[in-house]
């Protein structure tokens, strides 16, 4: 071949490979969303869309992170709460279960608030009449772009939706092939009371209060659920969003029916919102920010930058994280990107092979939390920024026992530290409640926080003063698992500063809530009471049913977790050696995990049974993920126990359930039991309701299915997929520590790991060909692989170990280390 023609040849096949590359980065649709999980999200972590795609009467159904129902947390809501403590401990010492349910719903709080819906933007487009042809929709992770294309009468119409995080707008282009060829007109409404208004020749406004109480959709109220003004002159916040059109061409005007576009080419909507929301603290109403202020500034700033210009700052911004990690699988040899995405779950639902799908699932959960998670004290909540009902499942709210944590198991080692942030001013803002919750609650020092939570930083055990089932409401352990993300921040990074300044004063107000919660039973051991293991029953006594016990296995796991993890701190800070006792003669005497007469990690203070063996709840196993007090390494009859819970617990469960499971699987160095529960998460679901047992899967958008919607399942299966590849909870870096048989080859560049490491790795055949590791600091690097590996440049080679095999060097840091297999 001549080299000018081989030289075109391989331009046009990298041009085909970088085409193929990027259409693995998106989802893409031949219709319409008919529902909105199949509809499309965009967002820069404040704002949110979800974009439908329709033809004439396009929906952008809108949210803003801040707008809650509400206000401040009230106090002494229950003043006779702590009186029933004794009350509750002598029913479960004296083994009468049912009366401590009974004693125990009477140190409730009240319920959260809600988290509302923004607006819907309508694009009432007016179309020649013939059907439109040559549909398309998609949403282009690579880019945080959403675009719709169809051609009526031989004109191509196209609408571009991105979220700008450095202009805080949302961005929306109208063009169309042929010049003038765009009519439209724009409206917006609210299922929140609102009013329209104009602002000028191309602007409109929305306004509105949101209400100041929302009773959880899973309350059955008599009254009306939805409670606007309740005479405080505090609760409820105002929101405002405003519309503007520019246009090259036609005209613009507008009137009480919205904005009327003729005659144009192009159009660009700027969309901005704003709320009177002020921090946690502050009353919404009398003491909020002037929204209309911070809305008309954001598009001010916005409208003086082009469209072109918007563009290429969002996707600076955005390319800053997302790029940050790249994974592909087997070359990509089985992916299916000619098929649109639902046909293409639907495909992998009936057993079919898509390696790009698989890896698309995961950079996906990296799109959503970029997406959903840049608001200053405003973490994702459990559908991210994506909302709307008036009436969400359990209130969108931050679900504390489970649901918020796992949105962030990806932040860390899928490199998006930043995303971490709001959560810990979340957390900083509970430990102020908390520590009321504490005193007036239990009288008790330090702070605490239950099982829901809000914007409000609610801490207190929900229930609407004694209405709540205990099996939920009266888990006292959010707080202390929660700090588990400040310790692992530290981890990842290194920063003394961080631990000293923030993780460890707050991490200490938890031990100490903790510390004076526990108490000795007649063994000798510390022990909580009362304890439940979330949302689970047992039977006792025979068919005796009970959720409420002492020293559940998950209680004593977090506590381990949390006094250990505080006991690291101080000696790396140098600080507080009088504590630090105390916490390590504690820990030694809490009660231990014991193995049940099935085999598995008993879940209660005795060897009971469950309920509901399947439960989609498997908080024993905490030690195991995200803890590391079980671990095949390190505890091989523990993590025997624990196969043997998962073995009972099934390979079935609700959306988050199947990717804690996956994670667990990793954990346990099974990738073919962590991959056949990856791909459950794939399962094409429809809108069904609810289901709290077996439905878990996604939708045709890849939203995750509880059902309903929660997000937690996205972020947990990306999570898992690095525990597949990547593990360091056992100070080393594990390469490919459970690789899946389906994974045969593969690359995955840019993981973090704890120790302050940047990972990257390449395998054929299952085994490494060459890792990179790029070290943050100074630090030991431990290094173990299950196929024998050499550091390059050195005569440092692998050595045989009970697990695979181990190296280790000392990294300077800065450097770059490679690992070439042998």
């Amino acid at each position: 071949m001549p080299y000018k023609h081989f030289y075109v040849f391989l331009i046009t096949l990298i041009t085909f490979l970088h085409a193929s590359a990027q259409q693995d980065l998106k989802l893409w649709y031949k219709q319409p969303a008919a529902v909105w999980t199949e509809a499309l999200p965009v967002g820069n972590g404040r704002l949110g869309a979800m974009v439908f795609g329709n033809v004439n009467n396009e929906l952008l159904q809108l949210n803003e992170a801040t707008l809650w129902t509400g206000g401040p947390v009230k106090t002494n809501v229950n003043p006779s709460a702590k009186d029933y403590l004794p009350k509750v401990r002598e029913a479960l010492f004296a083994g009468d279960y049912q009366a401590a349910v009974e004693l125990t719903k009477h140190m409730q709080g009240l319920y959260s608030q809600s988290y509302l819906p923004l607006a819907d933007l309508h694009i009432h487009q007016q179309l020649p009449g013939d059907a439109p042809s040559a549909y398309y929709r998609d949403l282009d992770i690579a880019n945080a772009v959403a675009t719709t294309r169809f051609t009526v009468d031989g004109v191509e119409y196209t609408r571009e939706v991105f979220v700008s995080a450095p202009s805080q707008v949302i961005v929306i282009k109208l063009t169309s092939s042929k010049a003038k060829m765009i009519n439209a007109v724009i409206t917006t409404s609210s299922l929140v009371h609102f009013k329209n208004a104009v602002i000028s020749n191309s602007e409109i406004s929305l306004t509105g209060k949101a209400p100041a109480h929302i009773e959880p959709s899973y309350v059955d109220v008599k009254k009306d659920p939805v409670i606007y003004d309740d005479g405080s002159s505090c609760n409820g916040m105002r929101f405002e969003l405003l519309v503007k059109a520019i246009t090259k061409d036609g005209s613009v005007t507008t009137d009480t029916s919205g904005i009327h576009v003729n005659n144009a080419t192009e159009v660009v909507l700027l969309l901005s919102a704003a709320t009177s929301f002020n921090g946690f603290d502050k009353c919404p109403d009398k003491d909020g920010k002037d929204e209309h202020v911070l809305a008309i500034n954001y598009l001010t700033k916005a409208s003086g930058k082009s469209y072109n210009a918007l563009l290429d700052e969002h996707l600076a911004d955005y390319h800053k994280y997302f790029n940050r990690v790249s994974l592909s699988f087997n070359n990509n040899k089985s992916s299916k990107t000619s098929l649109p995405t639902d046909d293409r779950l639907d495909a992998y639902t009936k057993g079919g092979d898509d390696d790009g799908l698989e890896a698309l699932y995961f950079q996906f959960g990296r799109y959503l939390l970029i997406s959903s998670s840049r608001t200053p004290g405003v973490p994702a909540s459990l559908q991210g920024i994506w909302n709307k009902d008036l009436r969400p499942p359990w209130s969108s709210n931050y679900t504390i026992n489970i649901n918020t944590e796992m949105n962030y198991w990806p932040a860390e080692v899928t490199n998006l530290p930043e995303m971490h942030q709001p959560l810990y001013d979340l957390i900083k803002d509970l430990s102020i409640t908390g520590k009321t919750t504490a005193k007036e609650f239990y009288g008790m020092p330090g702070w605490v926080a239950h099982h829901n939570s809000d914007i409000w930083a609610l801490s207190n055990p929900v229930g609407n003063v004694g209405e709540g089932d205990p099996r939920w409401a009266n888990w006292p352990m959010g707080g202390n698992w929660l700090v588990r993300n400040l310790w692992e921040h530290y981890l990842f990074s290194g920063n003394t500063a961080f631990l000293k300044n923030t993780a460890y004063p707050l991490m200490k107000g938890a031990a100490q809530f903790s510390l004076a919660w526990l108490v000795k039973d007649s063994s000798g051991y510390w022990v909580t009471a009362p304890s439940t293991s979330p949302e689970n029953e047992y039977f006792y006594d025979g068919k005796k049913r009970a959720v409420v016990s002492i020293a559940s296995t998950m209680d004593m796991s977090i506590l381990r977790d949390l006094f250990g993890n505080l006991i690291k701190a101080s000696e790396i800070l140098g600080i507080d050696p009088s504590f630090r006792d105390t916490l390590i003669k504690v820990r030694e005497k809490l009660y231990p995990f014991k193995v049940g007469h099935k085999g598995n990690l008993q879940e209660w203070f005795e060897d009971y049974d469950d309920v509901e063996p399947n439960h989609r709840h498997t908080s024993h196993l905490y030690g195991l993920h995200p803890g590391n007090q079980i671990s095949p390494l390190t505890t091989p009859e523990l993590a025997n126990a624990a196969k043997r819970t998962l073995e009972l617990r099934g390979d079935d469960g609700t959306g988050w359930s199947l990717a804690w499971k996956v994670n667990f699987w990793a954990r346990l160095l099974d990738g073919d039991h962590a991959y056949k529960l990856y791909r459950n998460l794939f399962r094409l679901t429809r809108e069904n309701g609810y289901n709290m047992s077996n439905g878990g899967g996604a939708y045709p958008n890849m939203f995750d299915a509880h059902p309903p919607f929660q997000i937690d399942g996205n972020f947990g299966g990306t999570a898992g997929v690095a525990e597949m590849l990547l593990q360091s909870q056992n100070n080393e870096l594990y390469l490919l520590p459970a690789l899946p048989s389906k994974w045969q080859s593969g690359m995955v560049k840019g993981l973090r790991a704890r120790g302050g490491f940047e990972v990257s790795i390449e395998w054929e055949k299952g085994n490494i060909k060459k890792a990179t590791i790029l070290a943050l600091n100074r630090n030991v690097c431990s290094v173990r692989t299950n196929s024998a590996v050499i550091l390059k440049g050195t005569a440092i080679v692998s050595k045989k170990s009970t697990i695979g095999y181990t190296l280790s060097f000392a990294a300077e840091k800065g450097k770059v280390y490679e690992l070439l297999g042998m």
